[in-house]
Parts: C-alpha cells; structure tokens; sequence
C-alpha cells in the first residue's frame, strides 16, 4: 500500500515537472517568435537538433538503461554505487568523445561556421547532462527534488529570457538561456549525489558487463534521436531556416502535449523494473493496463482538439508570420497517440521485460521510412512534408512494437473504453466547434473551446462509467473527503 502511495505522489510531483515544462514555452514563446522571427527561432532549432545527435553519443543509452539498471539494486548502497560509478565513467568518457567530434564538426562542415558561437554554447548540454546523472534520481524515484528544482530553473530562466532577449541578433542569448533552463540543474544533480551513494571508489568495477546492453539502448536512442530531429535538421541542409522555424512552431507545440501525454510512463519505468525484478507479475500487468488507458483516453483529446484549433494555437503561441506552421502542425498531432501508446509498449513493458531488440527493431523501420518520406516530400512540400515524414514513422514504430508484443499486451488493448472515448471526442466537438465561429481573440477562443470540450468530454467519460476515469473520481473524493475529516477534527479540538 505504502508503494502505490509513493507511485501516486510520483506522478504528482512529475505533473508537476511537465507543466512547468509546457507553463515555461507558453510564456517565452509567443515573446521569442515576434522577437527573433521565423529565421532566429529557426536557427537555435536547428542548433538544439544538431547538438541532440553529440548529446546522444555522450549519454550512450544511459537515460533509458541507467534508469532500469539502477532500480534492480536500489535497495543496496554498495551495490548501487559501484553501478553508478561505472555508468559515470562511460559517460565521461563518450563526453569527452562527443565533444572532439563536434569540434571536428564545426572546423569543416562550412554550413556550421556562420552561428558557430550558437553551437558551442548550445553544447554546454553535452557535460551538463553526463555530470547530471539523472538516470540515478529517477531510478532511485526522486521526483519531488527533479521537479522542485527544474521549477527554479525554468523560473530563473523565464526572468532572463524577459530582461536580455530583445533584437532579433538575440537568438545566441536565447540558445543559451533555453539551455540552461533545461540543463543547468544537472549541477546540482552532481552536488547532491552524495546523500544516495558513496564518492570514494568501492572497488570491483566491471564495465564490461554493461557494455553490450548499453549498445543496445544506445542504437536504440540513435533511431529515436535521428528521426525525431532529422526532419529539422533535412529542412535546414535542403531549405531555409525560415522552413526551419515554421516547423519548430508546429513541432513545439507536439513536444509539450507529449511531455503531457507520457508523464505518467516516466515514472513507470523504475517500479515496473522492480516488480520484473521481483516477479510480481500481477501488479506489473495492473500498472501497465492503467498506463495504456490513461494513454488513450488523454492523447485521443490532445490530439483531436489541437487539429480542431491549430489556427489559434499557433496565432497565439508564434504570431500571424508562422501561419503555414498551421498544416504541419494538424498533420503531425496524431503522433501523440502513437507516441504515448509505444512510450507504454516499448519504455514500459518492452524494456523492463529485457526485449530492448525488439524496440530498437521498431525505431530503425520508423527511421528508414520517415528518411525515405523526408527525401521525396521534403524539396517540394517543405515543413508539411516533413510533418508527414515524422507522422508515418511514428505509426510504423507503433505497428513494429504492437505484434512484437501482440501476445502479452492483447488484454490491455481490449479493456481501453474505445466507443466511449469516441462518444466524449464526438460530444466535446460538438459542443465547442460553434464557438471557433464567434470571431473573438485567439486567446479566448481557446479558452473558451478547451473548457467546453474537455468538460463535456470528461463529463461522457464519467456517465459511461469509463473505469479509469470512474476510479479516479473516487479515489479524489475519497481523499478530499479524508482532508476535510482531518481539517474538521482540528478545527473541533481547537
């Protein structure tokens, strides 16, 4: 009972954490856009993506594998150190690979030497994320202090952007601020690692054993990475940054409706590690049922709403410069469902299940179709085509996963409350589509469709008595009920 109560206040804290992660572009975005305009906001994209590739090298798997292999020995502090020291060094040392690469790089590839001070700080993320160890904290579910401190961060940040973004020469200030904002907590990460395992070395280290899985998962981040940054990176080398920054405002968009999408498969990967590890089969198919549920029913609104009202989203969020984003961005939104659903069969059920060959089989037919799309449709169709390249890989990563794992998750896709969920998408339609025709702002426009198709979607959901949405329900009332007892009782005594 005590567990399931700490998975609750996981993903609290990690709710937490991905709002902040959507509170933080909310605001600086719709300053950036109308500041550095499509070709700045299109540059330091291009920047992150071309940096994600060297990040990826550095970091060798380890976000995914640090996690699972940790969470096996957490309950051992020798253990857990010696573990973590040798995925230290592995880190350091592709780190220090990473950045020779880059350098190179940068030296002779002439496309990279107009913003080569972009790139350089851009690759600050680089060390940040190998002295960060975050793998460690998740394995060891510390959620209250990633969120608690990448709030600060992301605050600090947010003040920053406001007082020294002001031309549109300011896009290397941006770049590094919107790294620090993401990264620069890793400091403290390395500061703090102290409390959760030892410094001074203990002995016994075996790299080996980590290397052949570790080049798993890194082949595994080298699909997901390539294809999910080659369309910015194909756009950039084939186009302008001005296609660049169309597509960045579209892609934006997606990146924080997944980090919404997926929150709660972050912190499922470490308990579902342990059950495997402790057989307790039962409760890894309850977790992993309620995670697949929660994927349907919260990815189906997202993404049906956002190709409803993509207009004003990006109106709002970019200005009326980035109206082709509007396309891109419609195509691109069903790839929050296919991307919440592998984020359950691959991350949550996949990995801990040691079928790591399996993902990285799905990932490489995403890559080769989403590359052979990018070719052909790219040159004539610019950011649209590129949304339609990503949109088809992401199914087909979906289709791999699902009969590589047809046997085992078959239950789980038949308890999904399909038909209702159709019902509340088709009722929240309905009662919101009228007010797109009201001719107001942008922004009350949204606010006033996303209050009336998420309350009468949700609202379906509970007269159709869906399950998860049922127990929900009551588990809040059981605990509002249960805060109100506990206020009632002191206010009785004092």
């Amino acid at each position: 009972m005590k567990k399931q109560k700490s998975l609750k206040k996981n993903f609290i804290y990690n709710t937490f954490l991905t709002m902040s992660n959507f509170i933080f572009p909310l605001i600086t975005f719709p300053y950036v856009s109308r500041i550095l305009m499509p070709a700045g906001t299109g540059k330091v994209s291009f920047a992150t993506s071309l940096i994600s590739y060297f990040t990826m090298l550095s970091q060798l798997g380890m976000p995914t594998y640090g996690i699972r292999t940790c969470s096996k020995v957490r309950g051992n502090r020798e253990q857990l150190t010696r573990t973590a020291h040798e995925l230290l060094c592995i880190n350091a040392i592709m780190c220090v690979v990473s950045y020779a690469l880059l350098a190179l790089a940068l030296i002779f590839v002439p496309k990279l030497h107009q913003d080569r001070m972009l790139y350089i700080i851009v690759s600050s993320t680089i060390l940040l994320t190998s002295i960060g160890m975050e793998w460690l904290y998740k394995a060891l579910e510390q959620y209250r202090y990633i969120a608690v401190r990448s709030i600060v961060f992301k605050f600090i940040a947010l003040v920053a952007m406001f007082l020294l973004v002001h031309e549109q020469k300011d896009y290397v200030i941006y770049g590094g601020i919107a790294i620090f904002a993401s990264s620069a907590s890793n400091i403290f990460n390395f500061i703090n690692v102290h409390k959760y395992i030892d410094l001074k070395p203990v002995g016994n280290y075996n790299i080996k054993r980590h290397l052949k899985p570790v080049a798993i998962f890194f082949a595994m981040a080298c699909a997901t990475t390539i294809y999910t940054h080659m369309d910015t990176l194909m756009l950039g080398f084939m186009l302008t940054k001005n296609d660049v920054g169309y597509y960045n405002a579209a892609v934006r968009i997606k990146v924080l409706l997944v980090s919404i999408v997926t929150s709660l498969g972050a912190v499922l990967l470490p308990r579902s590690s342990y059950l495997i590890q402790k057989k307790q089969w039962g409760k890894f198919r309850v977790v992993s049922r309620k995670a697949l549920d929660f994927v349907f029913i919260l990815s189906s609104a997202l993404m049906l709403y956002f190709i409803l009202y993509a207009r004003f989203g990006i109106m709002l969020l970019s200005g009326g410069y980035y109206a082709p984003s509007i396309v891109p961005m419609q195509i691109i939104m069903p790839t929050l469902l296919f991307i919440g659903v592998t984020n359950v069969t691959g991350i949550q059920i996949m990995v801990p299940l040691g079928k790591e060959k399996s993902v990285l089989m799905s990932e490489i037919a995403g890559l080769v179709v989403n590359l052979i799309i990018n070719i052909l449709l790219i040159p004539q169709y610019a950011s649209t085509g590129a949304a339609v390249g990503t949109l088809a890989a992401e199914f087909t990563v979906l289709v791999v996963q699902y009969f590589a794992l047809k046997s085992e998750i078959t239950n789980a896709f038949q308890t999904v409350s399909y038909w209702k969920i159709a019902v509340g998408l088709a009722v929240g339609t309905v009662c919101s589509f009228w007010v797109a025709l009201l001719g107001l702002s942008n922004f009350w426009t949204l606010a006033l469709t996303s209050i009336l198709f998420f309350g009468s979607y949700a609202a379906i959901l509970l007269l159709t008595r869906e399950w998860l949405m049922c127990d929900l329900t009551a588990q809040f009332i059981k605990k509002f009920n249960r805060t109100v007892g506990k206020l009632t009782k002191k206010s009785v005594k004092a």
